[in-house]
Formats: structure tokens, C-alpha cells, sequence
């Protein structure tokens, strides 16, 4: 870059924070992972500034929004993307030209794409598809019921099992989990109870009913070694959607496709070739 963008935060009155970098014509709407998740600030917003470069460069503003604070018990992943749509309308004017959702937030994506076809222009949703694996959901419950019991440990160890699944890493996720736990449940950035909900409900996420009514280009990113998006239900995601474009990373990871700066390039280059 050729010097500090300037970083525009902000809280709308629904309670969802936000940052926005660049001042292009096209309006990018991004919503990032979970369960948890926060606007990043301070090295992790340079990184992520960084990430986002190839689409300030062609002219888009890239607003970084959270969930909102204090979600309900039993707030659905319908009910997110519900709200993400009234930010669209409240704070984007009413229109996203691109929303890139990694992870939860492209689970997110999908519905806001599906329930609010008014609002979005194209969608990216990266390292996520229309359902949660069964080791995802063993995964996301048991984080859910260790937070809910106030055991940071186990919820530490747990959600360490995002980057470092299976048993040969058992013992690294039992050294790092009092750290980790510390981290999820220290309500500094959100409350613990919204990573309960969101934890909660990747059980019942099933976006695959919903997805024919998308009138959107997607393009889906996703790596062949993902534990909670695997390919079978990643190809299941592409057949629904009217017009999807497949992007598959061979021999890549959930964190890898979530975190790769590849991965905005191929997202400009699916869509300019579409």
C-alpha cells in the first residue's frame, strides 16, 4: 500500500460494530467467522486491511460488520442474516454490491443472499456451504455446553479443535485450551452467551430449502480438506444455487481458504470472468 488507509468504526443502533475501509463506488459487505467474532483492530486489523486490498484497489468500500451483541437464546443463523439485512438497509443504503461471508458469516451469507434478494448484487462465501458437518456440530455443541457451564478450559480445548482437529492434537488443544478459554469467554470483545447462540444454532443450520431462490452470482471457495464443509455437501451447496461458480482448493483447510490472501483474487477473477 502506499500509505495507512484511513479506518472509519462505528456501532449501528442495532448494536452491530463496524469498520470500513477505502472509498470506491461499489459497497462490499463483509461478515466474517464464529462462533464469536469481532471488527479487528490494532496488527489483526493490518492484516486484515491487507486481505481486503485487492478489493479497495478495484473500487469497492469494504465494510466489516459483526453480529450484533446480546443475541437472544434460540437467534438462528435466519435470524443473523435478518439482521445483517437491516443493516444493509439502515446503514448501506439499501444495496450490497458484494458480500463476501467466510465461514459462519458465509453461512450467513447464503440466507441474507436467499431471504433478501433485493439487497445483494453478487456473494462470495467462502469455506462454508449449506450444512454443518457431524463433527462440526459435535464440535460446536460441546463448545455451546462448556461455555454454558462456565468451564473456560474445556471450552478452550474445544474450540481449538477449529484449527486443530483430530486426535494426534489432543494433547496441544488440552495445553493451549486455559489460554484459548480465556480468549472465548473473557466477553472483552462479546458476550460468552453470543458464542453460545451462535455455537447453537450451526444445529440446526439447513440452508440447502432456501438456496433455489438466490437471484445472485455466487462464487463458492472452498478447500477438499474441510471437516466442517465437506466436499460432498460443498457440491450438494453448487447444484441448489441458480448461478454458482465452484472454486475448490485441493488439499486445503478450513483456516487456510478462511485466511488466504489467494483467496480475494480468485473472487474478482470468478466474477469479472462470469
Amino acid at each position: 500500500m502506499a500509505g495507512r488507509t484511513v479506518v472509519r468504526r462505528g456501532t449501528s443502533a442495532a448494536g452491530m460494530d463496524h469498520a470500513s475501509w477505502g472509498d470506491g463506488d461499489l459497497t462490499l459487505l463483509y461478515i466474517g467467522g464464529g462462533p464469536g467474532g469481532t471488527v479487528p483492530s490494532g496488527r489483526l486489523g493490518r492484516g486484515t486491511e491487507r486481505w481486503f486490498e485487492p478489493f479497495t484497489t478495484a473500487g469497492h468500500t469494504v465494510w466489516y460488520v459483526s453480529r450484533r451483541r446480546g443475541m437472544p437464546a434460540g437467534h438462528t443463523v435466519e435470524d443473523v442474516a435478518d439482521d445483517y439485512a437491516r443493516f444493509v438497509r439502515d446503514e448501506l443504503g439499501g444495496r450490497a454490491d458484494l458480500v463476501v461471508g467466510v465461514s459462519y458469516g458465509g453461512m450467513v451469507a447464503l440466507l441474507l443472499a436467499a431471504r433478501h434478494p433485493d439487497l445483494v448484487g453478487r456473494v462470495a462465501v467462502v469455506a462454508a456451504a449449506a450444512e454443518v458437518s457431524d463433527w462440526g456440530k459435535d464440535v460446536d455443541d460441546r463448545l455451546a455446553q462448556a461455555l454454558a457451564r462456565g468451564d473456560r478450559t474445556a471450552a478452550g480445548a474445544t474450540f481449538a479443535e477449529y484449527a486443530l482437529p483430530g486426535r494426534a492434537w489432543g494433547w496441544l488443544r488440552r495445553l493451549v485450551g486455559p489460554l484459548v478459554g480465556r480468549m472465548v469467554g473473557s466477553g472483552t470483545h462479546y458476550p460468552p452467551s453470543d458464542v453460545v447462540v451462535e455455537a447453537r444454532s450451526e444445529l440446526v443450520y439447513d440452508a440447502r430449502a432456501a438456496l433455489p431462490a438466490i437471484r445472485a452470482p455466487v462464487v463458492l471457495l472452498c478447500g477438499d480438506e474441510d471437516p466442517f464443509f465437506p466436499p460432498d455437501v460443498v457440491a450438494r451447496t453448487a447444484a441448489l444455487i441458480p448461478d454458482c461458480t465452484l472454486v475448490p482448493y485441493p488439499g486445503r483447510g478450513h483456516l487456510w481458504v478462511g485466511s488466504s490472501r489467494q483467496v480475494p483474487r480468485d473472487v474478482l477473477t470468478a466474477f469479472d470472468g462470469a
